[in-house]
């Protein structure tokens, strides 16, 4: 537009056969793998919530996050923000990534530690960056903006035409359908199901979430397979509503943001992890009953739960103990020795602590020489209670748990 043609000054870089290291592997971060391997890149994947089977599946190799950051030219993050990826990519990381690295990220503001990356780009550690999200939006007078080499976009995300206009339509006719025939469909704190159903399966819906949330807190490494049961009076009922709530309760402290009645079950079949049902009319210890299979590459949990009364969730199983917790609030599962004292070294511990039980249920193995206990506690139990909890002799594990 100023009549100027400085050919000299405006010299690029290639990114064929260059190195994309791909933090995320959810549903944005898989498409930008693809465009990526479109445009010849070799791209390389850190994601601790899918198995590297799938990423190898998908055509991508799987990576640790140490050798992502040696050997990638460019770094794209596609992770949700949460207390764990708060300052994800910091001085720290920064340190061990190759000289003249590109960080890109138009996830969520606040992954990208901005004083962190400005040190960084001041050292010529990285060479430039890319950042359609910030700490603070606006984000004002930051310092990111004295950089040449730093492009800052205003949080477009979906600003397209169509977008708007698809979103404004879709809207639209989902009003229409509840008016005319009571049927929610995408909203997404109740499942797309008719009102007659809702009355049907609306307390296995809690029961569903939260047995999908502790199951979460209880497994470790990338989740490969959930195996749902359900035992009773379901065989003229469309449980899978159900289903995916078990899916929501289990993805949401994975994912945090973002996860709902409308694409739990899309997460999942996303992130490669094989959902199965069935269904039996066979009642074992309760009228109605639900187990839920969770299968990592780590290990197997299974946990099972009911309804008391009307509406009153009760996990009455976790693997091979039984008992009947209430899972809610802030709480905390023990794995200790069966043994006299065991409980009473716990409650005298907590209550040093001034930390006072509302609820607690024990569970015996049945057969051997541990139990479970499950407290519910009127405050979160801090890390160093948790730490004295886990150094009593007879106690095996601690797991604090919100629910």
């Amino acid at each position: 537009r100023a009549g100027k043609w400085e050919k000299k000054k405006l010299q690029g870089r290639e990114i064929f056969n260059k190195v994309l290291g791909l933090i995320g592997f959810g549903k944005i971060g898989s498409i930008v793998a693809d465009r990526a391997k479109g445009l010849k890149m070799q791209v390389i994947v850190h994601d601790p919530f899918v198995t590297p089977e799938r990423i190898r599946k998908a055509g991508f190799e799987p990576v640790s996050l140490k050798e992502l950051y040696q050997r990638a030219d460019y770094i794209t993050v596609h992770v949700p923000k949460l207390k764990d990826t708060l300052g994800f990519l910091n001085k720290a990381a920064f340190d061990q990534m190759k000289d003249g690295v590109m960080i890109i990220n138009c996830a969520r503001g606040g992954i990208v530690n901005e004083a962190d990356l400005c040190e960084a780009m001041k050292s010529g550690k990285v060479a430039g960056a890319a950042l359609d999200v910030f700490e603070k939006e606006p984000p004002g007078d930051s310092p990111l903006f004295k950089f040449d080499n730093v492009i800052g976009t205003p949080h477009l995300g979906a600003s397209t035409e169509e977008a708007q206009t698809n979103v404004a339509v879709d809207v639209a006719k989902q009003i229409i359908d509840y008016l005319q025939t009571g049927t929610i469909v995408n909203a997404v704190n109740v499942p797309s199901v008719t009102g007659e159903l809702l009355k049907k399966v609306g307390p296995y819906l809690t029961l569903a979430d939260r047995m999908g949330c502790l199951l979460a807190q209880l497994t470790c490494g990338p989740l490969k397979e959930v195996n749902i049961e359900y035992r009773g009076n379901f065989q003229d009922m469309d449980m899978s509503p159900v289903s995916t709530a078990v899916l929501k309760g289990l993805l949401t402290p994975m994912i945090s943001e973002g996860v709902n009645f409308v694409n739990a079950g899309v997460i999942a079949k996303e992130r490669g992890i094989v959902v199965s049902e069935s269904t039996s009319n066979d009642a074992e210890e309760y009228i109605n009953m639900i187990t839920v299979k969770t299968v990592t590459t780590d290990m197997s949990t299974t946990v099972s739960g009911t309804i008391f009364g009307k509406s009153d969730p009760r996990v009455v199983r976790i693997n091979n103990f039984r008992l009947e917790m209430i899972p809610e609030g802030h709480s905390a599962l023990i794995y200790n020795l069966d043994k006299p004292g065991a409980i009473g070294s716990i409650g005298t511990t907590l209550g040093k602590n001034s930390i006072n039980i509302g609820r607690m249920q024990v569970g015996q193995e049945k057969e051997g020489d541990r139990n479970i206990i499950f407290l519910c506690t009127d405050t979160p139990i801090p890390p160093n209670v948790l730490e004295e909890l886990r150094n009593l002799p007879m106690v095996k594990t601690v797991v604090p748990l919100e629910l």
